[in-house]
Protein backbone atom coordinates (compact mmCIF):
# COMPACT_ATOMS: atom_id res chain seq x y z
CA UNK A 1 0.00 0.00 0.00
CA UNK A 2 1.42 3.37 -0.99
CA UNK A 3 1.71 6.13 1.65
CA UNK A 4 -1.69 7.55 2.55
CA UNK A 5 -0.85 11.19 3.09
CA UNK A 6 -2.06 14.52 1.85
CA UNK A 7 -1.57 18.22 2.44
CA UNK A 8 -4.03 20.94 1.49
CA UNK A 9 -3.72 24.71 1.69
CA UNK A 10 -6.91 26.73 1.23
CA UNK A 11 -6.84 30.52 1.26
CA UNK A 12 -9.94 32.65 0.77
CA UNK A 13 -10.97 36.18 1.72
CA UNK A 14 -12.48 34.60 4.85
CA UNK A 15 -9.82 32.14 6.06
CA UNK A 16 -6.37 30.67 5.59
CA UNK A 17 -6.30 26.92 6.37
CA UNK A 18 -3.40 24.48 6.08
CA UNK A 19 -3.85 20.78 6.81
CA UNK A 20 -1.57 17.76 6.51
CA UNK A 21 -2.68 14.23 7.30
CA UNK A 22 -1.09 10.79 7.41
CA UNK A 23 -3.74 8.07 7.65
CA UNK A 24 -1.10 5.60 8.87
CA UNK A 25 0.31 7.85 11.56
CA UNK A 26 0.65 7.40 15.30
CA UNK A 27 -1.95 9.93 16.47
CA UNK A 28 0.39 12.90 16.64
CA UNK A 29 -1.96 15.84 16.24
CA UNK A 30 -1.44 19.58 16.39
CA UNK A 31 -4.34 22.02 16.06
CA UNK A 32 -3.93 25.79 15.94
CA UNK A 33 -7.19 27.53 15.09
CA UNK A 34 -7.40 30.03 17.93
CA UNK A 35 -10.68 28.42 19.04
CA UNK A 36 -9.91 26.36 22.14
CA UNK A 37 -12.76 23.85 22.01
CA UNK A 38 -12.35 23.33 18.27
CA UNK A 39 -8.65 22.60 18.82
CA UNK A 40 -9.65 20.14 21.56
CA UNK A 41 -12.02 18.28 19.20
CA UNK A 42 -9.43 18.14 16.41
CA UNK A 43 -6.75 16.80 18.76
CA UNK A 44 -9.18 14.19 20.11
CA UNK A 45 -10.10 13.19 16.55
CA UNK A 46 -6.51 12.79 15.33
CA UNK A 47 -5.35 11.06 18.49
CA UNK A 48 -8.09 8.43 18.50
CA UNK A 49 -8.12 7.91 14.72
CA UNK A 50 -4.34 7.41 14.96
CA UNK A 51 -3.85 10.01 12.25
CA UNK A 52 -0.87 12.30 12.14
CA UNK A 53 -2.81 15.52 11.70
CA UNK A 54 -1.43 19.05 11.56
CA UNK A 55 -4.03 21.83 11.40
CA UNK A 56 -3.29 25.54 11.19
CA UNK A 57 -6.17 27.90 10.50
CA UNK A 58 -6.69 31.61 10.88
CA UNK A 59 -9.53 33.95 10.18
CA UNK A 60 -9.12 36.70 7.59
CA UNK A 61 -12.53 38.26 8.27
CA UNK A 62 -12.94 37.79 12.05
CA UNK A 63 -16.02 35.58 11.65
CA UNK A 64 -15.82 32.44 13.78
CA UNK A 65 -18.37 30.52 11.68
CA UNK A 66 -16.20 30.80 8.55
CA UNK A 67 -13.12 29.56 10.42
CA UNK A 68 -14.94 26.57 11.92
CA UNK A 69 -16.55 25.64 8.58
CA UNK A 70 -13.43 25.99 6.45
CA UNK A 71 -11.28 24.06 8.92
CA UNK A 72 -13.73 21.14 8.80
CA UNK A 73 -13.96 21.28 5.00
CA UNK A 74 -10.21 21.07 4.57
CA UNK A 75 -9.75 18.30 7.17
CA UNK A 76 -12.41 16.27 5.35
CA UNK A 77 -10.85 16.92 1.94
CA UNK A 78 -7.40 15.96 3.22
CA UNK A 79 -8.68 12.66 4.61
CA UNK A 80 -10.55 11.94 1.37
CA UNK A 81 -7.44 12.65 -0.70
CA UNK A 82 -5.16 10.62 1.60
CA UNK A 83 -7.44 7.57 1.35
CA UNK A 84 -6.83 7.54 -2.43
CA UNK A 85 -8.77 4.91 -4.37
CA UNK A 86 -9.52 3.16 -1.04
CA UNK A 87 -8.30 -0.21 -2.26
CA UNK A 88 -7.06 -2.73 0.27
CA UNK A 89 -9.02 -1.32 3.24
CA UNK A 90 -11.57 -2.82 5.60
CA UNK A 91 -14.12 -0.24 4.38
CA UNK A 92 -16.81 -0.69 7.07
CA UNK A 93 -16.70 -0.08 10.81
CA UNK A 94 -18.66 1.11 13.78
CA UNK A 95 -17.74 2.33 17.24
CA UNK A 96 -19.53 3.30 20.42
CA UNK A 97 -17.66 5.61 22.78
CA UNK A 98 -18.83 6.61 26.26
CA UNK A 99 -17.75 9.76 28.02
CA UNK A 100 -19.07 9.81 31.56
CA UNK A 101 -22.90 9.99 31.25
CA UNK A 102 -22.85 10.35 27.44
CA UNK A 103 -22.69 7.69 24.75
CA UNK A 104 -22.08 8.31 21.05
CA UNK A 105 -22.06 5.86 18.15
CA UNK A 106 -20.56 6.09 14.68
CA UNK A 107 -21.04 3.75 11.73
CA UNK A 108 -18.91 4.38 8.66
CA UNK A 109 -18.63 3.08 5.12
CA UNK A 110 -15.63 4.53 3.30
CA UNK A 111 -17.33 4.16 -0.08
CA UNK A 112 -16.91 7.36 -2.10
CA UNK A 113 -20.55 8.46 -1.80
CA UNK A 114 -21.04 11.43 0.51
CA UNK A 115 -23.95 10.87 2.86
CA UNK A 116 -24.27 11.58 6.54
CA UNK A 117 -26.90 11.31 9.25
CA UNK A 118 -26.00 13.40 12.30
CA UNK A 119 -27.68 13.81 15.67
CA UNK A 120 -25.52 15.44 18.34
CA UNK A 121 -28.41 16.42 20.64
CA UNK A 122 -26.57 19.56 21.74
CA UNK A 123 -28.47 22.12 23.79
CA UNK A 124 -26.16 25.14 23.76
CA UNK A 125 -22.70 26.60 23.23
CA UNK A 126 -19.67 24.67 24.42
CA UNK A 127 -16.77 26.68 25.76
CA UNK A 128 -15.94 29.20 23.00
CA UNK A 129 -18.03 27.66 20.17
CA UNK A 130 -21.75 28.11 19.50
CA UNK A 131 -24.00 25.05 19.14
CA UNK A 132 -24.69 25.97 15.52
CA UNK A 133 -20.99 26.22 14.69
CA UNK A 134 -20.22 22.88 16.37
CA UNK A 135 -22.97 21.16 14.43
CA UNK A 136 -21.73 22.80 11.24
CA UNK A 137 -18.18 21.60 11.99
CA UNK A 138 -19.38 18.00 12.12
CA UNK A 139 -21.58 18.44 9.02
CA UNK A 140 -18.77 19.97 6.95
CA UNK A 141 -16.24 17.36 8.08
CA UNK A 142 -18.52 14.42 7.28
CA UNK A 143 -19.62 15.82 3.91
CA UNK A 144 -16.05 16.46 2.76
CA UNK A 145 -14.66 13.08 3.86
CA UNK A 146 -16.71 11.77 0.92
CA UNK A 147 -18.06 8.66 2.61
CA UNK A 148 -21.21 7.41 4.34
CA UNK A 149 -21.41 8.12 8.08
CA UNK A 150 -24.15 7.79 10.66
CA UNK A 151 -23.10 9.59 13.83
CA UNK A 152 -25.31 10.14 16.83
CA UNK A 153 -25.32 10.78 20.53
CA UNK A 154 -27.60 8.16 22.08
CA UNK A 155 -27.88 9.95 25.41
CA UNK A 156 -26.12 12.38 27.73
CA UNK A 157 -26.59 15.54 29.74
CA UNK A 158 -23.31 17.45 29.37
CA UNK A 159 -22.86 18.98 25.90
CA UNK A 160 -19.06 18.91 26.19
CA UNK A 161 -19.20 15.17 26.89
CA UNK A 162 -21.66 14.58 24.02
CA UNK A 163 -19.51 16.40 21.44
CA UNK A 164 -16.33 14.72 22.63
CA UNK A 165 -17.89 11.24 22.64
CA UNK A 166 -19.16 11.92 19.10
CA UNK A 167 -15.76 12.96 17.70
CA UNK A 168 -14.05 10.04 19.42
CA UNK A 169 -16.55 7.48 18.11
CA UNK A 170 -16.06 8.89 14.60
CA UNK A 171 -12.28 8.67 15.06
CA UNK A 172 -12.32 5.05 16.23
CA UNK A 173 -14.69 3.99 13.42
CA UNK A 174 -12.54 5.77 10.81
CA UNK A 175 -9.35 4.18 12.16
CA UNK A 176 -10.85 0.70 11.87
CA UNK A 177 -12.52 1.21 8.46
CA UNK A 178 -9.31 2.66 6.96
CA UNK A 179 -7.09 -0.14 8.26
CA UNK A 180 -5.30 -2.16 5.60
CA UNK A 181 -6.88 -5.50 4.76
CA UNK A 182 -4.51 -7.67 2.69
CA UNK A 183 -7.35 -9.96 1.63
CA UNK A 184 -9.10 -7.17 -0.25
CA UNK A 185 -8.42 -5.29 -3.44
CA UNK A 186 -11.16 -2.77 -4.16
CA UNK A 187 -13.68 -3.60 -1.40
CA UNK A 188 -16.75 -3.36 -3.65
CA UNK A 189 -18.74 -5.66 -5.90
CA UNK A 190 -18.70 -2.79 -8.45
CA UNK A 191 -14.92 -2.88 -8.73
CA UNK A 192 -14.51 0.76 -7.69
CA UNK A 193 -15.34 2.88 -4.70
Amino acid sequence: MKPRKSAIQRTTKETDVSISVDIDGSGKTVAKTGIRFLDHLIVSFGTHAMLDLDVTAKSNDGITHHLVEDTAIVIGQAIDEALGDRSGIARFSRAAVPMDESLAEASIDLVRRPYYKLDLSLKGAIEDVSREDLEHFFQSLLQNMCCCVHLGVRYGENDHHKAEAAIKSLAVALRDAARPDKKRGIPSTKGLM
